[in-house]
């Protein structure tokens, strides 16, 4: 069979050498557009004239420069005080200084009669309760050891009180029936008065009424601590019945 066409003459040999030029006419047309640049149109000849014709004016005011004298000096220059020079004649006894020290082979003799022991007094500041006291102080009359004393001052205070309050004093004050309770704190200071009485209870006139009758306590033997007088706080509760 012939070929009718001539292959030199066929188009698809040269598909490749179109595909290229076509790409390079298309990267080219790219370049351009990029490249391509645009202005702002210039309306500047259509704008009217402004001329600023005011100037700013301003007034600066003449300063006269005054001449200043400087002060007079009426005081005297100052006198150079003239110093007196003194010749070091003057003798000094220079004092001799005795050693202290003691030498190892010496032997030092100290006669104990002549050291006086000196007892340090220990004050107390603040009272000692009644139940921690060494020496309790001793209510008139009360006799016998410590424990005998304890038991003798609290009898004495209490049959003193017994004798002094005023059991009717609390239905005039209109209480309620029943048991009440008082409460009394007071001190016997190192002279053996009765000081810092304080109570509380169910209204404030037996309160003032147990303040005054804890108050007019006899004077007492105080009470000691390691040999020394000392105060000592005393607590009583009272109980009574109102009817």
């Amino acid at each position: 069979m012939e070929i009718k066409k001539n292959p030199k003459q066929q188009l698809e040999n040269y598909s490749k050498i179109f595909m290229l030029i076509g790409l390079v006419l298309t990267l080219f047309i790219t370049y351009i557009c990029m490249e391509y640049k645009t202005y702002e149109i210039d309306n500047t000849s259509n704008l009217g004239v402004v001329s600023m014709v005011a100037d700013m004016k301003e007034d600066i005011p003449i300063v006269e420069i005054q001449k200043v004298d400087p002060p007079k000096q009426n005081d005297p220059p100052p006198t150079i005080e003239k110093i007196k020079v003194v010749e070091d004649d003057l003798k000094i006894e220079e004092a001799v200084i005795k050693s202290t020290e003691t030498d190892e082979g010496q032997a030092v003799i100290v006669k104990t009669r002549d050291i006086v022991e000196v007892r340090e007094v220990e004050e107390f500041v603040e009272d000692i309760p009644f139940v921690l006291i060494e020496d309790v102080p001793v209510y008139p009359g009360c006799k016998g050891n410590n424990k005998e004393l304890k038991d003798c001052f609290t009898q004495k205070v209490t049959e003193f009180f017994g004798r002094k309050f005023d059991v009717n004093l609390a239905t005039e004050l209109g209480l309620a029936p029943g048991k009440k309770k008082l409460f009394v704190v007071f001190t016997i200071n190192k002279s053996g008065k009765i000081v810092n009485v304080k109570s509380r209870g169910p209204h404030p006139v037996l309160e003032r009424e147990v303040g005054e009758i804890i108050g007019s306590l006899p004077d007492m033997k105080p009470g000691k601590q390691r040999g020394m007088p000392v105060g000592v706080s005393y607590s009583i509760p009272i109980t009574f019945e109102v009817r």
